[in-house]
């Protein structure tokens, strides 16, 4: 259905066509309808599409299966493992667990980390002949199919680059391009999109993992996103639920708080989850985070609340599908909840998926247990299947579970894939400032490129560099970290005076257990360049929030990765091949606001 003809339809008309529309055809059309402020104050609510869709067969697979489960069998599929993305013969003794998980315990399914595609689909389809009822596979695809499917996998930016570049039909082709890849290996839902409002710049977990500070701009990329992961088979959770945007724990160490009251989390926090769910979405994972300015000082963590979860999510928002609890290894909950205990309230919460709890067998004997004594009403047991049941059928797992381990190569990391993570990676590229004109650089310039990076990045601006070199500038590349000697700044400052400009590229993301912001003497260096009056271009390849480190810089072009299809951007930015039209999807308190952007026109 051509975009152009539903632009051209009355807003009335247009509402009733998404409701018919394939969901691809309906994140496009959103897209155009949200594409002008006129459109969008005279469209009314589109209608409600319901989570966890399946055919009749489909519904009828679920409840027959679930009439044959005993209460430990039906306790069993609410329970998801962590499984590694080795390859089966690399680890003998984790494959002999995992089928055990499988045929003894029963487990309803399994989140999988990194792997290479053909050992992820051998190693799940191993999984899945053992399994009685198929499991259904889950995994964090947040930034495309790359980041568990390595190496192979198309590799996409973060979600905050999709706002940069301002364009949903490219967060719908990047949700189909993961679908597409995923499928093929065997997952079956994503643990993703993130809603999460990123308005918190000390956030130190979700930053790039954010589509951005506006709820509704966050909302539209999300949604457009999961439409297109729908269209190719995927089925999406949104997390984390009401909102880890403006939070300052990480709440893998801790419990994240948010002190957002009834007003602000309904408009702000919880407003792009309240779009998911009306647009379908099959999951929403509900987050280590107390909402104390709601429930009050004493707040649990959301996933273990029944106000957030049964009142919020299930009442107040209208949420049918599959509630996901967060990793129940995380330190905001075990830090004050046993694994079982808190398995147990969370499913009297409202949850119906237990991710990742340790000693899972444990877990489901002490469940099984608190319904036998009465704490856990049999019902809730019985919904919380059904409603897993449902999702395997959403995902066509009653008619065939395993995948075609011959075909996997050929629909992996293809070209049209990779050039969709181009697109976005081009269409990102923001220019904050530029006071004097150093961007594009000057044809053949002496560039001295100084990575700052932490433990673990050895390739950090490796890309960048390259291929500033083979656009024919002269560069000397010098990577530093938190640790880097004073002595080397000293001599790198030498070296600076004899470049006609310093690139200074930064690679900061998000990662658990990881302090977020840069550390040591680099910051102090590039802005002692930067008020001595030094040609200094400073790239962002991940975090946008550096300026309080070096706020007198002149230009700073960010690409909010430093995957290597970012960097390659970033490179071709600065080289002036490619246009910069980028926007800030957040602010950069106080030197910029969102929506901020400089156009350059590529050479």
């Amino acid at each position: 259905m051509p975009i152009s003809f539903l632009v051209l339809r009355p807003a009335t008309t247009l509402a009733l066509m998404l409701a018919a529309c394939a969901p691809g055809d309906r994140a496009r059309a959103e897209a155009a309808q949200d594409s002008t402020p006129a459109a969008r104050a005279a469209a009314p609510e589109p209608p409600r599409i319901p989570p966890l869709r399946t055919d009749s067969a489909g519904r009828a697979w679920a409840e027959q299966t679930l009439a044959g489960l005993s209460l430990r069998q039906r306790v069993a599929q609410l329970v998801f493992p962590w499984i590694s993305g080795q390859s089966l013969a690399a680890n003998p003794s984790e494959r002999e667990r995992m089928l055990a998980w499988v045929s003894r315990d029963q487990v309803g399914g399994l989140i999988v980390s990194t792997g290479t595609p053909a050992a992820l689909a051998a190693k799940l389809n191993a999984a899945q002949m053992r399994a009685g009822v198929p499991l259904l596979i889950v995994s964090d695809l947040e930034t495309g199919p790359g980041m568990r499917l390595s190496p192979g996998g198309t590799m996409m930016p973060p979600s905050m680059a999709f706002s940069a570049a301002g364009d949903t039909a490219l967060a719908w082709q990047a949700g189909r391009a993961t679908a597409e890849e995923a499928r093929a290996v065997g997952i079956h839902m994503t643990l993703g999109p993130l809603f999460d409002v990123n308005s918190n710049p000390a956030n130190p977990i979700i930053n790039v993992r954010s589509f951005g500070e506006s709820p509704e701009q966050v909302g539209a990329m999300g949604t457009a996103w999961m439409h297109g992961a729908r269209a190719g088979g995927l089925l999406a959770v949104g997390k984390h639920f009401p909102g880890h945007g403006d939070t300052r724990v990480d709440s893998h160490v801790g419990l994240a708080q948010t002190g957002a009251d009834s007003a602000r989390l309904h408009d702000v926090e919880m407003a792009p989850f309240a779009r998911a769910v009306r647009a379908g979405i099959d999951g929403i994972l509900v987050g280590h985070i107390a909402a104390v300015g709601l429930e009050g000082p004493d707040a649990p963590p959301a996933s273990l609340s029944p106000r957030m979860v049964g009142r919020e999510l299930r009442e107040r928002i209208g949420f049918e599908g599959l509630v996901f609890t967060d990793a129940l290894n995380m330190g905001g909950v075990t830090r004050s909840y046993s694994v079982s205990e808190a398995s147990i309230r969370a499913l009297l919460a409202g949850a119906d998926v237990l991710l990742q709890p340790p000693g899972h067998p444990t877990v489901i004997d002490d469940v099984v247990a608190a319904v036998e004594s009465g704490r856990i009403p049999a019902s809730r047991i019985e919904e919380a299947a059904r409603r897993v049941l449902l999702a395997k059928a959403a995902a066509g797992l009653h008619r065939m579970a395993r995948v075609d381990a011959g075909a996997v190569e050929g629909q992996v990391g293809t070209d049209a894939h990779r050039a969709v993570a181009r697109r976005v990676a081009e269409a990102s590229i923001t220019l904050a400032r530029d006071g004097r004109n150093l961007v594009p650089l000057r044809p053949g310039a002496r560039v001295l490129h100084v990575t700052y990076t932490e433990a673990g990045r050895a390739s950090a601006g490796d890309v960048l560099n390259r291929e500033l070199a083979a656009g024919g500038l002269n560069v000397d590349h010098v990577r530093v970290g938190p640790s880097t000697p004073a002595s080397t700044f000293a001599s790198l400052r030498e070296r600076a005076a004899a470049a006609d400009v310093v690139v200074a590229s930064v690679v900061i993301a998000p990662f658990q257990y990881r302090e977020l912001g840069i550390r040591g003497g680099f910051g102090p260096f590039v802005e002692g360049l930067a008020s001595a009056g030094r040609p200094v271009v400073a790239v962002s390849l991940g975090s946008p929030y550096l300026l309080e480190s070096f706020p007198s810089v002149p230009a700073y072009l960010l690409a909010w990765s430093n995957a290597a299809v970012s960097e390659s951007a970033a490179a071709r930015a600065l080289l002036g091949t490619i246009p910069i039209r980028g926007r800030l999807p957040v602010s950069l308190p106080p030197y910029h606001r969102m929506g901020e952007g400089i156009t350059r026109g590529g050479r």
